[in-house]
Parts: structure tokens; sequence; C-alpha cells
């Protein structure tokens, strides 16, 4: 019997092909699962991690005094300035204009790249893997606008012309690459939970303050909220447990002194937050913690609310 159809829809069966739309998003979830491309990840990983410890530099790479991550700010003048460059040499006496775009853009990508790996070293692996064929990308369009520049300082516009479009179009599959990276990966996105939204107003009975150890973090749940709670004598400090980098388990994370104040690092990848209130010390986290305000009732119990 022949099967009926819906208007508009199509037989499934072995040599059905996915919508036009859906094509780009399905090699990037290919790319996520290469698993050839982990030599190169894990050797360059590790060379970056080496290059670039813990402390103000790359806190600055990562974008910590800025509250955001710094590359995708920066990426917008390479790719900025290229599509300009393109936009122009569809119109005549522009070359030198053209010219000077590219140069600009091509210059941009050094602190682009630098902020972009910086990030990367303190991915997942699957997110490693998109990002390192996004930075592959960018980087054979870098090399395509340097060599337009080559061939129209020769007199060659016309070829310039065309490198210089297939550096974007390369440029564009990089910067696609990079939304999915951030958008359906989450990386550089906080993966804190919102507390605000996620607690209702006003204070909230935790725990007793004598069930809470001395100086050992540890971790209690309020509805759906998961915290890391700290105590030092009678005072009590608590954040959002999952990490703003990538939702890393705070509570496991190891207790530190930074500043002259307590803080705690993510077992992850070493985000360090201050205890008392989340404040980002050390990256690549660039998200302050949420956290709590707290009191302790004259019975001992602790109370919270989220800190406005």
């Amino acid at each position: 019997m022949r099967q009926s159809l819906l208007p508009g829809s199509r037989r499934a069966g072995k040599g059905r092909r996915p919508a036009l739309l859906s094509r780009p998003a399905a090699l990037a979830e290919r790319i996520e699962r290469a698993h050839s491309l982990d030599p190169i990840v894990h050797g360059l990983s590790d060379s970056v991690v080496r290059a670039l410890p813990a402390g103000p530099r790359t806190d600055a790479l990562h974008g910590v005094p800025f509250g955001q991550p710094a590359h995708p700010a920066l990426v917008r003048l390479p790719l900025g300035c290229w599509t300009s460059a393109v936009l122009l040499d569809l119109f005549r006496g522009t070359e030198r204009a053209s010219a000077v775009l590219i140069a600009a853009g091509v210059a941009g990508t050094a602190p682009a790249a630098a902020t972009g790996l910086a990030d990367w070293s303190a991915l997942h692996q699957d997110q490693q893997r998109v990002g390192l064929v996004h930075a592959m990308c960018q980087a054979g369009a870098a090399t395509l606008f340097l060599g337009s520049l080559a061939v129209r300082a020769g007199g060659r516009i016309g070829y310039g012309r065309a490198l210089s479009m297939s550096g974007l179009a390369l440029a564009s599959v990089g910067a696609y690459l990079g939304g999915h990276l951030a958008l359906r990966l989450g990386a550089g996105t906080s993966h804190a939970e919102q507390v605000s939204h996620l607690s209702r107003l006003g204070w909230h009975d935790l725990c007793g303050l004598a069930e809470l150890p001395d100086r050992r973090p540890v971790r209690r749940q309020l509805g759906y909220l998961s915290l890391l709670v700290y105590r030092q004598g009678n005072e009590v400090s608590v954040l959002s447990d999952r990490c703003s980098h990538l939702g890393g388990p705070l509570h496991q994370g190891r207790i530190v002194l930074e500043r002259g104040a307590a803080c705690v690092t993510c077992p992850w990848h070493g985000s360090t937050f201050v205890i008392a209130d989340g404040t980002v010390v050390h990256g690549p986290a660039t998200a302050r913690q949420p956290s709590f305000e707290t009191r302790v009732t004259s019975d001992g119990r602790v109370e919270l609310r989220p800190r406005p």
C-alpha cells in the first residue's frame, strides 16, 4: 500500500537528505565528535597552558578586568575590516582604501588570536575541537588577505580581489563555528545558576550553624539551587555552586587566600572567586559568581537571601 504523505512532507528513508539549513549545524556537530583532532588539541592546549600561567597577563587575555570575555569583541575588528574591503572592491577607485582596511584587519588578528587561545585552552574537549577548526579557518583567512595585500602591491588588483573574497568566505565559516561554540556549546557564557530568578524574595532557612564544618567548603541545597557554603567561626558565606565559567563544582575546590580574602578555586579550570561576594580574582571565568547575604539567628539557624 502506498504511504500517504501530507503536503510538503517527504518519505523517510535511507536516502533522505537533511534540510539545507540544518547542514551547517550538522557539520559543526561532526566536528565536535572528530576524535582525529585530539592529538593536535592536546598538544596545543598543553603548550598554551604552559605559556600562560595564572596571573594578571592571562586574566587580561581572558577579559577578567572587563567583566566579559575579550575575544568576541576583538574578533569584530578583522571581520569588519575585511567585509568592508570586499564591499569597496565592488567600486572603482577604492583600491587604496581596500588595502588599508585589509592591513588593519590582518593587524587585528594578533590580539584576537591571543585572547582566543587563552579562552580555548580552558574549554572542554568537544568545545576545543570546534575551536581548533574555527582558529584554522581564521588563520587561513588572514593568510589569504595577507596574500591579497602582496599581489595588490604588485599591481595585480583583480587577483587580489579574488583572494579577498576567498578570505572573507573562509572567515565567515570560521565565524559560524565561533557562534556555534559560544551559543550552542556555551563557551564564554555564564554557567552559574541565576539565584535571583530561582529563589523567592526574602530570607530562607538553610541549616543549623553547628551542622557546618569550620573552614571547609560544603554543598547544600536550597530548592533547585546547589550552593557552596563556607563557615569561618560565626560567619557564613554562600555562593552558587556551579562555576560561572563552565559549571564546575566549586564545593570541591581549594580554599586559598588572595589579596587578604578567602577565595575558592574551581577544580576544573582554576577560576578563583572571593567567597564573601563572588568577585572574580583569576580567570578563565569573567562573570561574578552569584552570592547570598547571610545571617545567623538567635537560635543558631543560618538564613540567606540573594545579594542585590
